[in-house]
């Protein structure tokens, strides 16, 4: 076939517009180390407003909820007119003078979305092609992306292009729909990705100020399959290396449309001219959008006061002499209850938050496995390897080793593509006892049974005092150490669910934190490392003894570790800490049970884990909206209500504010991630949700997909933000809340403009405590600050809105 060009766009100019777009697009993680992803990451640079008329007109996505959303809450009282107003400030026009004006211009919103080939084709001829070019690539890319769920491959090394063409070569599928000559035109295709793409824009028409916005919505009606490619990309930078899976999925997008277009092209090309023309028009925000943006922001005021006056309010924290135990825990907002009910213990007892991979950036090698399994942030790459097991050669060792091969091939046949249906035939009866005892949560919580993991590399005794002192120094713990401190990693225990790695840790890669927890305890405990502590001005008491531990967020059963070290001189100490911490998983039980459907009391939320049928295992971070830097005597006492990111910091032991840097460029960002993923699942749940459970099929052992094909799922389930009635998760931007200078803190931003642009464009807001823990002053943008309650007319409104 011959390609109609228009010289409109050269190789340069697509190469760069690919480029921009591929950066547009969130990756997404395999289920077995899912993490959550700001869906909006791409669009970063720019506010909430602006990113609703991108993408409205690229796919109709809302970045908002619905007007009536805001105006129920605005007539129940939850947002006030002040709220309102105060959000109004800054962004006046003609068109918004007044709240009232704000109310109703978000009654009037309408989608605007620009419609592709396939959609016009679609109109003209009631053949659903959008549908059957999703159905195909969705058939193409779980066969090439598959991770080892099919029993043979369907990619041999090659590129994403040149798969795609030796597939859609001998697909006859869209031909024998009415696609004529489709086979003949992609085998005509030039060999290079690149030269493609720019042929087929030129055949569209397009010309470079059309390809922003129309490279975006191709990559976006790919789904989680452009995330996917994303992620591979993610991962070659991270590594250094060139990744072009990006353009060349964008190139077979084009290549469809073209296709299309040829087919139709005399009933379509006025259309399209005009789609185009479109395209090449600068992006306007209208008053329905932002007016919405507005109410937005208005929320997320009234969230801000309801926090406001829980820390101003009395609370007794009467000191101790010596902590019977200091418990470290992941800063994740699950932690929030349980350190709550674990506190109310005893007064000797105390909690920190840090993140939960504790400062250990490993690649760990799990036990008898050969998959290293990054436990660490996505945004790092590993500094240390570890394994479990420690003894190769004994008998014990190595018939553990065997039994936990055998388990995991026999898991995998039971999963296997073609033998999963034999096994049900064959097995099947033999599993009704098992099944039985799961539904009514009568087989008991196991506590996970692993050896010892320990680190491999080749670390000097120096650098693992750096190692101990800076991580030491991070959590705000330098001095009065308890006789026991805990590190306590988090993980998930559910059954029968493709989603269970975005329940773990996130700073561990979507793995649990038993791990890292483990590591650590080891590496405090070390008594080379504890003199070169105490040679740079950390004493470490004789009788302070580490244990690793995992807190099972489901259950909120504790498992110690305690026979990763000697503790003959502890028996009591660890008595007493099993005993508050079987009290406060009871309690914390309870609370959580109060929200989570068919949970009448505490043992209902502990049998839910074992339950293969429990499509609400646990609510995960839903309600997740704030993020408190400070010291744990701010927040110690009061409800925060399982919604506040918990990380200790005290700034006046942070000389040259690195762990504020620290704080501020890590936990922060993956909390925002974690934020904007259940905002965005939940205020555009049809193009950044998971979809329904109920539905979900698992395709390539990476993602989901909803029934028997189509475009992969990304983002979080409908059931993980809804529970069948109402909404679990309020969609709130995130706010930050750090007790330490405003000057250190405008230093880091301005060191960190990835950051920086987060705030300035009103997807975090960041607050300042007063030496009260008071949320005392309100960043404005541009690093200018005032005082909470009161608005920069000039700037703080209109970047939130």
């Amino acid at each position: 076939m011959t390609y109609q060009t228009h010289q409109f766009c050269d190789e340069p100019t697509v190469r760069d517009a690919a480029q921009k777009a591929a950066l547009a697009i969130p990756p997404v993680w395999p289920l077995t180390t899912s993490v959550a992803v700001n869906p909006f990451l791409g669009q970063s640079s720019e506010g909430l407003a602006q990113t609703a008329a991108r993408l409205d007109r690229i796919t109709g996505t809302a970045v908002t909820m619905p007007a009536e959303w805001y105006i129920q809450r605005f007539e129940t009282g939850q947002i006030t007119r002040d709220d309102i107003d105060t959000a109004l400030q800054g962004v006046k026009t003609k068109d918004l003078p007044d709240v009232d004006a704000v109310l109703k211009a978000a009654q009037q919103h309408q989608s605007e979305t620009l419609p592709c080939v396939a959609d016009l084709a679609t109109d003209h001829s009631g053949t659903d092609w959008p549908g059957i070019l999703a159905d195909r690539m969705g058939v193409w890319a779980g066969g090439f992306f598959d991770q080892g769920q099919a029993l043979w491959s369907a990619n041999d090394g090659q590129s994403i292009w040149d798969a795609w063409r030796s597939f859609a070569a001998h697909d006859l599928t869209p031909e024998i729909l009415g696609l004529s000559g489709f086979a003949e035109h992609v085998t005509a295709l030039p060999r290079s990705a690149e030269i493609a793409l720019t042929q087929s824009v030129q055949r569209l028409g397009l010309s470079p100020e059309g390809l922003e916005t129309y490279f975006h919505q191709q990559l976006m009606k790919l789904g989680g399959w452009a995330q996917y490619a994303r992620h591979h990309q993610w991962q070659a930078d991270l590594a250094g290396t060139p990744d072009h899976g990006m353009r060349d999925l964008l190139a077979t997008q084009l290549v469809w449309q073209v296709a299309i277009l040829d087919q139709y092209d005399d009933a379509l090309a006025q259309d399209w001219a005009e789609i185009c023309a479109k395209h090449a028009t600068p992006l306007t925000v209208t008053p329905a959008q932002r007016a919405l943006g507005i109410l937005q922001t208005a929320a997320d005021y009234a969230q801000q006061r309801t926090l406001a006056e829980k820390l101003v309010a009395p609370v007794e924290n009467a000191p101790v002499d010596r902590a019977k135990v200091q418990a470290v825990f992941c800063i994740d907002v699950r932690s929030e209850v349980f350190r709550r009910a674990f506190e109310a213990q005893d007064k000797g007892v105390q909690t920190l938050g840090f993140a939960g991979f504790f400062g250990l950036a490993a690649q760990h090698h799990d036990f008898a496995s050969d998959v290293p399994e990054n436990r660490l942030p996505v945004l790092l790459n590993p500094g240390v390897h570890s394994v479990s097991g420690t003894d190769w050669h004994s008998h014990q060792d190595r018939t553990a080793r065997i039994t936990a091969r055998a388990t995991r091939a026999w898991g995998r046949f039971k999963l296997a593509a073609v033998s999963s249906f034999a096994f049900v035939e064959a097995t099947g009866p033999i599993y009704v006892g098992k099944l039985i005892r799961d539904v009514f949560g009568l087989s008991g919580n196991k506590a996970p049974d692993a050896p010892k993991p320990r680190l491999t590399t080749e670390l000097t005794l120096d650098q693992q005092v750096d190692a101990a002192e800076t991580i030491l120094g991070a959590m705000s713990l330098t001095k009065d150490f308890a006789r026991i401190v805990m590190i306590a990693g988090h993980g998930a225990n559910v059954t029968n669910n493709p989603h269970a790695s975005a329940l773990h840790c996130g700073a561990c890669g979507g793995h649990s934190g038993e791990v890292n927890a483990r590591l650590l305890a080891a590496l405090l405990n070390d008594p080379g490392v504890r003199k070169g502590l105490q040679d740079r001005g950390i004493t470490v008491p004789a009788d302070t003894l580490f244990i690793g531990a995992l807190h099972d967020t489901t259950t909120d059963q504790v498992t110690l570790y305690d026979g990763d070290q000697l503790t003959d001189n502890h028996r009591d100490d660890l008595a007493a800490l099993r005993d508050w911490l079987g009290a406060a998983a009871k309690i914390a039980r309870s609370e959580r049970a109060l929200t989570l459907p068919r949970a009448e009391n505490q043992e209902d939320v502990a049998k839910r884990a074992l339950n293969w049928a429990e499509l609400r295992p646990e609510w995960g971070l839903a309600g997740c909206s704030a993020f408190i830097a400070a010291p744990r005597h701010r927040t110690t006492g009061r409800d925060l209500g399982g919604q506040s990111f918990l990380h200790s910091y005290n700034w006046q032991s942070d000389t040259d504010f690195k762990v504020l840097e620290l704080i501020m460029t890590a936990p922060v960002v993956v909390a925002s991630w974690i934020s904007l993923q259940y905002y965005g699942s939940t205020v555009a749940p049809d193009v950044f949700g998971g979809g329904n459970k109920l539905l979900h099929n698992v395709t390539g052992g990476i993602g989901v997909i909803e029934g028997n094909g189509g475009t992969l799922r990304a983002g979080l389930p409908w059931q993980s933000v809804h529970d069948g009635e109402t909404y679990q998760h309020d969609p709130l931007r995130l706010s930050v809340l750090i007790e330490a200078p405003r000057d250190a803190m405008n230093t880091i931003l301005e060191k960190h403009p990835d950051v920086r642009e987060l705030f300035d464009n009103g997807w975090l807001h960041l607050f300042a405590m007063d030496q009260d823990g008071h949320m005392a002053w309100r960043y404005a943008g541009d690093l200018t600050w005032v005082a909470f309650n009161q608005v920069d007319q000039n700037q703080t409104a209109a970047k939130a809105a």
